[in-house]
């Protein structure tokens, strides 16, 4: 193994960076909200950046184009669904919630929104809630655990599984634990710049070594005709419910703790605008970009079928080709070695990046919505800090083991979790933030329909994506149960405060 390989240089370098970037943060973290929400201080260019770059996970660059190249075109509803989802998101729910959860007691974390919402007397929709964020976080961590013991294994020939777990996260653990929130927004910045880069970059080459789109169309038409799929049709391949159900990725942006957290962060209600338009030409372009790297690297193999060793892994002694790691095989094979190691490490960037707010959330809701606030609501900030700390390396370990099987995919990880969050926290924040009269009760039942559709949904294995039972369930449990109970008259008041929040700020 040579190290004066310009793409292990380019590797170092970047890591040496981003660990950088979290000793600066660790001085400018004074208390728990700094650590947890970086003292709500993020203007429009980070919020979108982080935003982004915190939402599109190693499945951007390995997943996505991964599951495009096995079975074409029809895979790229998951990518018009997302954008969908984005904009609305973005549009109806992140200057809400930036607007709510400032009148809610200055909430850190989304529990804690609730928690006060929706009555302070009422404990259990935190604890359900923070529950519900440490299961499907745990999991959703482990896939970007998945994703860079791959990265690891395609750039150090040789090495175990179980050392590249460990390397796949170890850096990202490290900057977390030291500068909290504050890093990962800064290095989330950093990152996206760098997946931006690389997904646009990527696909060019591809095609230009290809020849052209008329070159391009007959390898396609030639893998079309060798595998009996038609890869290069939107519609054939799959089925109506196939469609519906990776369309439906974009419900799920709704529920999402760790992107919820980016707009919460904001340094005011008027900056989502300048926000959402950054953040929409970035994650179109993106994706864009990855779908087309696995469109045009499904055409290049095809013209190079002896190249697909570079996909291969190995596992209990058979070797297969993984599909999931087609950007890493084109990107090794037709850049510049030193240009390679800044495009193979936007994969890592896109890792880091994601599974670093992942931590950090379900650090905050063990430390603010168990720790402070059921056994030491007294604790010092400095306490705080520390055991949020902690708590990001004892998530870490535990996404660590379940990541233990080589055969994960990351797609399917993420999607689990991506389906729970979307199912049970979804229809909770978009009725929170345009409901007058949704109940407590109403919010907690909806919450665990959701959440226990997505799972037992999950295991019937009907086809159809678990999120949209789930997503139905929840949305039909909150109106029916709202409208069987009263909502108090605090919980309007709450509600009213941020209504009047959010439109004194013109947005």
């Amino acid at each position: 193994m040579q190290f004066s390989n310009p793409i292990y240089i380019t590797f170092g370098i970047y890591l040496v960076s981003v660990l950088l970037i979290g000793f600066i943060a660790y001085f400018a973290t004074r208390n728990f909200g700094d650590y947890i929400l970086g003292g709500r201080s993020l203007g429009s260019f980070v919020t979108a950046m982080s935003a982004g770059a915190s939402d599109m996970s190693g499945w951007l660059l390995m997943g996505l184009p991964g599951a495009i190249y096995a079975a074409g075109l029809s895979e790229s509803w998951i990518a018009i669904g997302l954008v969908i989802g984005a904009y609305l998101n973005w549009y109806f729910v992140a200057g809400r919630i930036r607007a709510h959860t400032e009148v809610n007691n200055d909430a850190l974390t989304l529990p804690e929104y609730f928690h006060h919402r929706f009555g302070a007397q009422n404990k259990s929709i935190r604890i359900i809630s923070a529950a519900i964020i440490l299961f499907f976080f745990t999991i959703y961590c482990a896939s970007g655990i998945v994703a860079g013991s791959q990265l690891f294994q395609s750039l150090f020939p040789g090495m175990s599984y179980e050392m590249a777990l460990v390397l796949g996260a170890g850096a990202t653990i490290v900057y977390t634990f030291i500068g909290g929130f504050l890093a990962v927004s800064w290095t989330d910045t950093m990152q996206a710049s760098l997946m931006f880069f690389a997904l646009l970059l990527a696909p060019v080459m591809v095609y230009l070594n290809l020849g052209g789109m008329h070159e391009l169309q007959s390898a396609i038409t030639a893998a079309s005709e060798a595998s009996g799929k038609h890869y290069g049709n939107f519609f054939f391949g799959t089925s109506a419910i196939g469609i519906i159900s990776a369309a439906a990725w974009g419900l799920g942006y709704f529920g999402q703790p760790h992107i919820l957290a980016r707009f919460m962060a904001a340094d005011s209600v008027k900056s989502m605008v300048k926000a959402r338009r950054i953040g929409m030409t970035w994650m179109i372009l993106c994706l864009l970009g990855a779908c087309s790297v696995g469109y045009f690297g499904l055409a290049y193999f095809s013209v190079h079928p002896e190249l697909t060793h570079v996909m291969d892994v190995t596992v209990n002694g058979k070797t297969s080709i993984n599909n999931e790691r087609v950007f890493i095989a084109v990107s090794s094979l037709l850049f510049n070695p030193w240009i390679a190691g800044v495009v193979l490490s936007a994969i890592l960037a896109a890792i880091m990046s994601t599974l670093s707010c992942q931590l950090l959330v379900c650090s905050s809701a063990i430390t603010e919505d168990f720790y402070k606030g059921f056994i030491r609501p007294k604790a010092s900030q400095k306490e705080l800090v520390w055991l949020g700390r902690l708590m990001v390396l004892v998530v870490a370990i535990i996404a660590i083991a379940i990541a233990q099987n080589p055969k994960s995919s990351v797609l399917n990880l993420v999607s689990y979790a991506w389906a729970g969050f979307g199912a049970a926290f979804g229809p909770v924040v978009i009725f929170s933030v345009l409901w007058k009269k949704m109940t407590s009760a109403g919010a907690l039942s909806g919450m665990i329909a959701g959440a226990v559709v997505v799972v037992v949904w999950k295991a019937l294995h009907t086809g159809l994506y678990e999120i949209i039972p789930g997503f139905i369930a929840c949305s039909l449990v909150i109106w029916i149960v709202s409208k069987m109970t009263q909502a108090s008259d605090e919980v309007q008041e709450r509600f009213e405060l941020g209504y009047q929040n959010f439109h004194q700020s013109d947005v």
